[in-house]
């Protein structure tokens, strides 16, 4: 989390507001819950009158079409009754019968039949057939035909209990006819249930409801309907009267377009009530999300506060302009001074050293540019009371939460301590490395002395001769002149050994310089060569001709080259004489060069390979275990390299590469 996304001045909020917000979901939640309810109220009670008027409305239309059925087949009936009437005072009654009977017939579609019976239900005439639909009929005796002439004796028509015939529903009514107040048969119709609501049920009454012809039992006779909808729960149910024997007539509403749009009005209310509760629930999903993200908020700016307090490392951030935005409490201890009176400043800092003002200016000019170094930079900075500190300081760009970079973050390290040790580290390690030359020298104090008697030797030698010629009287100066000669090449050679000896062992900084390795191999071979011809070892040197300077030290060269030739030497002391050869190699590999210092001695086994170069670890009784890791620490010293590898022809080799062309 970086420091954009949390304000160092951020104050958590008191859990009192996470109290109010509940409360306050609570209320939008009942106060919303209950809108829902009176809207679900509201449509309710308009459903319910819209259901109320629409009942009423169908409640007239079903008396409406009730009556228009009666007066229908009531007038059916007077004509038939007024056919009679005709046919008793005619005197061609079959040929008033089927004139009248074709006039009714055409007239009045729902009739199906018209015959004629006599008293003993015999058939006298027919319109257009004479036979009845139906196959139950009796000429004669208690059939429901004789039934019914029966009860038409009382004068009254009589309607007979539908049948189906035909696959249809049908129905007879029975008009007496009488003659001189005689009973003298029947006039006899025969109705088609479905041709009847055909034609007295109106296209309009059709497309408002649905009409339904019943028996008793439920069974389906008749109906007739102008859409093509699912009926409502809306119906009602008269008696159809005539013809009677329980035969129903329900009549059922649809859905008209006045319906669909109160019912459309009030799926989309609903559907908006519905949607108002899931946005606030949303909302109060959102707003919980919120307060949880805010309490972790508060939880992650308390672990790191605490995590900041406990830092060493100084934290300090700054905006694209320079000002400081923010400071942990360990860059303000550094410093010495408070939060308040840092942030929001601008350059020049109260704590950067006057001394180094305008490096520090460029430095921090160099970094609002975006060119800060990745492996950071030191630079001196001053505590409030005037103590200076060495500080290291690390900074990268500060990202906000949209991706943009909103300023800068350094961190600060103290690095003084560190600095004061690492300079006491320096000086105990050149302290041992003198330590180290002089032990080596100690170690070939005899060889160097028996070196250095040979010159001294020979000057006496050539003293002693000149002034035996100079006594004697007899000499020539061109030979006094040769001798004097020899013995400056002597004193020459005996101060020669002696500088070089001075120079190897004087304490002294590292001091580098331009160098050939040549030399240095050459200076190196003439400290050990004595000690050399004494164990009766070779040494060969193979030297690159054309060779680049390099930039070091060359006394601290000789001391590496010298330790790894003496150590060689001394692992050649179990090999035969004819075999003891130190190899010294120079050549150039790449931008490198190396060196190989290559004996033919018993070799080094892979487990003490890799401790060779630890501390105090030593494979001689009486070794200190220090010189190799000193040879390395010089190497590297150098940016180079030291380690060591198998020799193909027995022995060991120490290989050493150094960077060229390094300033």
């Amino acid at each position: 989390m970086n420091e954009a996304s949390i304000s160092p001045y951020y104050e958590p909020r008191p859990t009192g507001s996470l109290k109010w917000s509940n409360w306050y979901l609570s209320l939008l939640r009942l106060a919303v819950g209950l809108l829902f309810v009176l809207l679900i109220a509201l449509l309710w009670l308009l459903n319910r009158q819209g259901t109320d008027e629409q009942r009423a409305t169908l409640i007239a239309d079903v008396l409406w079409i009730e009556q228009s059925l009666r007066f229908n087949l009531d007038s059916n009936a007077e004509q038939l009754h007024q056919l009679a009437l005709d046919l008793s005072l005619a005197r061609k009654r079959s040929e008033m019968f089927d004139l009248r009977a074709r006039h009714i017939l055409k007239n009045n579609k729902e009739i199906m039949q018209l015959i004629w019976l006599d008293a003993a239900a015999r058939t006298l005439h027919g319109m257009p057939t004479r036979a009845f639909s139906r196959g139950d009929e009796d000429s004669v005796g208690n059939g429901p035909v004789s039934r019914s002439l029966n009860l038409a004796r009382l004068g009254k028509p009589i309607y007979r209990e539908m049948y189906l015939a035909d696959g249809e529903a049908r129905f007879e009514v029975y008009v007496p006819l009488f003659a001189s107040q005689r009973f003298q048969g029947a006039l006899v119709a025969i109705y088609s249930v479905p041709a009847l609501l055909q034609q007295q049920v109106p296209w309009w009454f059709a497309e408002k409801y649905q009409v339904r012809v019943v028996d008793a039992n439920g069974g389906l006779l008749a109906t007739k309907s102008k859409i093509d909808a699912l009926p409502t729960t809306l119906s009602y149910t008269v008696a159809l009267d005539p013809p009677g024997y329980g035969a129903l007539m329900q009549i059922t509403a649809y859905r008209g377009e006045g319906n669909l749009a109160q019912t459309l009005i009030a799926t989309l209310i609903l559907i908006l009530a519905a949607a108002v509760f899931w946005s606030l629930w949303a909302v109060r999903g959102s707003i919980q999300r919120r307060l949880t993200a805010e309490q972790a908020l508060r939880a992650e700016y308390a672990f790191r506060k605490s995590m900041e307090d406990s830092l060493v490392v100084g934290m300090r951030a700054r905006d694209l302009q320079g000002r400081i935005t923010y400071a942990n409490p360990a860059f303000l201890k550094m410093v010495g001074y408070t939060a308040e009176e840092l942030i929001g400043r601008s350059p020049p800092m109260p704590y950067w050293a006057p001394e180094e003002m305008e490096r520090t200016l460029q430095l921090h000019n160099n970094v609002l540019q975006g060119n800060a170094s990745d492996q950071g930079f030191e630079i001196p900075l001053m505590h409030r009371n005037g103590k200076r500190f060495d500080a290291l300081i690390y900074e990268a760009p500060l990202i906000g939460a949209d991706g943009r970079q909103t300023g800068w973050m350094g961190s600060i390290i103290d690095v003084t301590e560190r600095r004061h040790a690492e300079e006491l580290a320096r000086q105990q390690q050149e302290k041992l490395q003198i330590t180290a030359r002089l032990v080596t020298m100690g170690e070939m104090a005899s060889t160097l002395a028996h070196e250095l008697n040979q010159p001294l030797a020979a000057i006496t030698s050539y003293n002693t001769g000149c002034l035996n010629k100079l006594e004697s009287g007899d000499f020539k100066v061109a030979d006094l002149k040769e001798a004097l000669g020899k013995l400056a090449v002597q004193a020459q050679r005996a101060g020669h050994i002696i500088r070089r000896v001075h120079d190897f062992v004087r304490k002294s900084e590292p001091k580098l310089g331009r160098c050939d390795l040549a030399e240095v191999i050459d200076n190196s071979v003439g400290f050990i060569e004595a000690t050399a011809k004494r164990h009766g070892v070779r040494i060969v040197r193979k030297i690159q001709g054309m060779r680049p300077e390099l930039l070091a030290d060359q006394v601290m060269l000789e001391q590496v080259l010298l330790n790894l030739m003496r150590n060689g030497i001394e692992a050649m002391g179990n090999t035969p004489p004819t075999q003891r050869y130190l190899t010294i190699t120079l050549a150039q590999r790449d931008q490198q060069m190396e060196i190989r210092v290559i004996d033919r001695g018993s070799g080094i086994s892979p487990e003490i390979a890799e401790k060779l170069f630890t501390p105090l670890f030593s494979t001689k009784a009486d070794g200190m275990g220090m010189g190799l890791n000193i040879c390395r620490s010089i190497v590297e010293f150098h940016h180079g390299r030291l380690w060591v590898e198998t020799n193909p022809e027995g022995g060991s080799q120490f290989i050493i590469t150094l960077p060229i062309g390094r300033s």
